[in-house]
């Protein structure tokens, strides 16, 4: 028998002074019973991040030909196309003729770092990429912000950003740019 997906809900307020983006975002993450505390929470970091009304989550690990967010405009073309970990650069090319702008999140220290050698020559020929690495520690700090019912504050102002809750201490995301996108 398989293992269902573990729902949780997160309440997002966002304050991003960068974009002038302000928002309320009431959240419903299925964790795929192979995603860790740390992916499932670098995943809502990056809807913060990229917050917009038409962003969504999408299947994920459970469907190989969905990101882990996108964003559509109003005739269903994918505008933004967000991935997190360290895809392989067949899936990132497919994803950057598929979409206007892909963004890849990596995270995990070291192996993000092996992972981008391993794919960079090819990805940074593709114009509407864009792909940060978190720095150290950062996803593991915020797995511990994960609880199956959230509310949870993001700030960002200068390039700064913070994620926290109401019962742990905000984290301070800082991330590598190591290509970035035209689009």
């Amino acid at each position: 028998m398989a293992l269902k997906s573990t729902i949780y809900k997160a309440d997002l307020q966002i304050a991003d002074m960068d974009r002038h983006y302000y928002g309320d975002h009431s959240l419903t993450i299925a964790r795929h019973p192979s995603e860790t505390d740390e992916r499932m929470m670098v995943r809502v970091a990056a809807f913060g991040m990229f917050a917009d009304e038409r962003l969504e989550f999408c299947k994920g690990l459970s469907d190989t030909d969905e990101p882990d967010l996108w964003q559509k405009d109003l005739t269903g073309q994918i505008q933004t196309w967000i991935e997190v970990g360290q895809p392989d650069e067949r899936r990132i090319s497919k994803a950057s003729g598929r979409s206007e702008r892909v963004i890849v999140i990596a995270y995990a220290g070291k192996t993000a770092d092996i992972w981008w050698n391993g794919v960079k020559g090819k990805v940074e020929r593709l114009q509407n990429v864009t792909v940060w690495s978190l720095a150290d520690g950062i996803a593991e700090a915020l797995g511990k912000l994960a609880e199956r019912t959230m509310r949870l504050q993001m700030m960002v102002q200068d390039g700064d950003v913070t994620l926290g809750s109401e019962t742990a201490d905000a984290v301070a995301i800082r991330w590598n740019v190591l290509k970035d996108g035209a689009a």
